[in-house]
């Protein structure tokens, strides 16, 4: 890492905002481990894309996704947690202090490092999908089913997950349209099994999304089937995109244990990686759960993993 400036030297990195981040930051700062937060290129996560969040303890009335966000980054900053825009570029984590680039430009190193950078959600990529996004596009069922209680959806996606959603969805919606891209599901025998046992699931197979309908919200999805070439509209309220998600892992790639999707390898039961005084929590290393509570109960895992390792340390 060329650079010109003197490094900057902190206690503890949090690299990446939203619940998990947030969260580390607030109990770091209060063990007054003097924390510094990188917010990363989406911050808040991606609850910033979500509109209403009604599954978060402690909200009765609900909350809006970026409002919650808002809230979490200032009760960090009131307990001390010094928040920066930017964006990590580059770490190595091969010797003591850890260095991580920001920006490409400035460079920073640090005694211990909470990596909270979270997933993305994978879309089919379609104008109308971004363009509706938040009005009847949403990539979890569990997240926004609820908003379409009694109404006809639409679930694109052939995975464990897709069928998993699918068969949420199946419990408030009226009628799943289920969207498959081949002849046949990835999913697991079992789990398909029961998506073809459920009377108000409908599978299209061979089928191709080719667009999202609706002036201002969801009204329909134009679907072609690739073997008859029989374009048709299903009527739906919601479209839902269950293709999988990313972690956004990259720049950790060569120092970090991953699973083969490039989620970081954390010690069952802790936020401990592969690399001493390296932590990660929230959706960067959960594929399982992935809802704003899991991802916030895991930051406060982090940052108490991180201050039992510096006190360790004598740091």
């Amino acid at each position: 890492m060329e650079n010109n400036t003197t490094p900057e030297h902190v206690h503890v990195l949090i690299i990446g905002s939203g619940p998990a981040g947030y969260t580390a930051a607030i109990y770091a700062a209060r063990a007054n481990l003097k924390p510094v937060l990188y917010q990363g290129i989406q911050p808040g996560g991606q609850l910033t894309i979500t509109t209403e969040v009604e599954n978060y303890p402690g909200y009765p009335e609900g909350i809006q996704g970026p409002e919650m966000m808002v809230d979490f980054e200032k009760q960090a900053s009131r307990m001390g947690a010094d928040i920066r825009y930017g964006m990590a570029t580059k770490v190595d984590f091969s010797s003591q202090p850890y260095t991580v680039e920001i920006d490409e430009e400035k460079t920073i190193t640090a005694d211990a490092i909470i990596i909270a950078t979270g997933a993305s959600a994978k879309w089919l990529g379609l104008p109308s999908e971004q363009r509706l996004n938040g009005s009847g596009v949403s990539a979890c069922a569990v997240c926004d089913g609820f908003f379409f209680r009694g109404k006809e959806a639409a679930i694109v996606g052939a995975g464990d997950t897709a069928a998993e959603e699918a068969l949420y969805l199946s419990k408030i919606c009226s009628n799943v349209h289920m969207l498959v891209r081949r002849h046949e599901m990835r999913a697991s025998k079992v789990m398909q099994d029961r998506v073809l046992k459920t009377s108000n699931i409908m599978v299209y197979w061979n089928t191709e999304t080719l667009e999202v309908t609706g002036e201002n919200k969801v009204d329909g999805v134009r679907i072609l089937n690739t073997q008859t070439k029989e374009e048709k509209v299903i009527p739906v309220s919601a479209f839902f995109v269950a293709i999988g998600h990313q972690p956004n892992s990259g720049i950790f790639a060569g120092q970090l244990d991953m699973d083969e999707q490039g989620y970081i390898k954390t010690i069952p039961g802790t936020t401990k990686t592969s690399v001493e005084g390296v932590f990660a929590c929230g959706d960067v290393q959960d594929k399982n759960y992935r809802q704003a509570v899991t991802a916030a109960g895991s930051g406060c895992m982090a940052a108490l993993d991180a201050e039992r390792y510096l006190s360790a340390k004598g740091h």
